[in-house]
């Protein structure tokens, strides 16, 4: 990794989190405006369901299909929550799950000692250690299958600028609504750097908390788990047993207590014909795959 790369990804970590202070700031001395949690709550839902539903299930795990400038939106609204271009993060991702809490995951928690000391390395390496770390070798063959779409392609390349576009557009509209410089400055903090900081952390958390602490309801090769903070908070991601036992799903809360907010919004886009070949797996294939101590329903 170039210091270059190195300094990029310090920047992408560490800025989020100075505009967390500057927002605990500005709460302790004028609170928090309408607006400026509208902007936070709308990027959020965006940025997060980019990921979700654009980087995750449609790019990584084909669990539907869209029409072209959809899947644009999602590449771009995915590229916005800074995580890193849409080919690197589908790779990544493809390998993890081919070597999930063995040797060559990128990010388990597992493996790294016993005791305090191994936990803590193994969570602090899964949530973003991993990050610093020299990419592993070959992802390229991990997306052979997307290398070719044109839409992928250029929105790959052009990853700086979704990012730039991401924090921009909440300082424009604060700055815009309020006709201020302060309403700009505050939309920059809370739609963009706040923003991303939770995003981070939030999806971060699947890859640690994740694979620690929950529920494993159904038989996987891997310590996946469900939880329920980050089942409502990752829109749906952090039902991480039910995914891992059936990764193409789109569907992720497969019990009808568990909410799945990506895959509401992919049914929405299936009853408006924006979305086919959602794939959702039986009840039958449900049930084979339950650990012998749970019951289906």
């Amino acid at each position: 990794m170039s210091r270059s790369q190195r300094v990029g990804l310090m920047v992408a970590v560490l800025l989020p989190l100075i505009g967390l202070g500057a927002a605990i700031g500005f709460l302790w001395g004028r609170g928090i405006t309408w607006l400026e949690l509208i902007l936070f709550v709308a990027m959020y839902v965006i940025t997060a369901g980019g990921i979700t539903i654009g980087y995750h299930r449609l790019f990584t795990h084909s669990s539907f299909e869209t029409p072209r400038f959809i899947r644009a939106i999602f590449a771009i609204a995915g590229s916005m929550a800074v995580q890193g271009p849409l080919l690197t993060w589908v790779a990544v991702h493809r390998k993890h799950h081919q070597h999930s809490d063995h040797d060559e995951d990128p990010h388990s928690p597992h493996a790294h000692g016993g005791g305090i000391i191994g936990m803590l390395k193994g969570m602090w390496h899964a949530h973003v250690g991993w990050i610093f770390e020299p990419k592993p070798q070959g992802l390229a063959r991990y997306v052979k299958d997307l290398i070719d779409d044109r839409v992928v392609l250029v929105v790959d390349k052009l990853f700086p600028l979704w990012v730039a576009l991401g924090l921009a557009v909440p300082a424009v509209i604060g700055g815009l609504i309020t006709m201020t410089w302060t309403g700009a400055l505050l939309g920059f903090i809370w739609g963009g750097l706040v923003r991303v900081f939770m995003v981070h952390h939030v999806t971060w958390s699947i890859n640690s908390v994740c694979h620690v602490w929950g529920t494993r309801p159904f038989k996987s090769h891997d310590h996946s788990t469900n939880n329920l903070v980050f089942g409502m908070l990752a829109l749906g991601e952090g039902w991480h047993n039910n995914h891992h036992a059936f990764p193409t799903s789109a569907k992720h809360g497969l019990r009808w207590y568990q909410f799945d907010a990506s895959y509401v919004f992919i049914r929405c886009l299936s009853l408006l014909r924006l979305a086919s070949n959602v794939r959702v797996p039986s009840k039958e294939r449900i049930a084979s795959k339950l650990q012998e101590s749970c019951s289906p329903g």
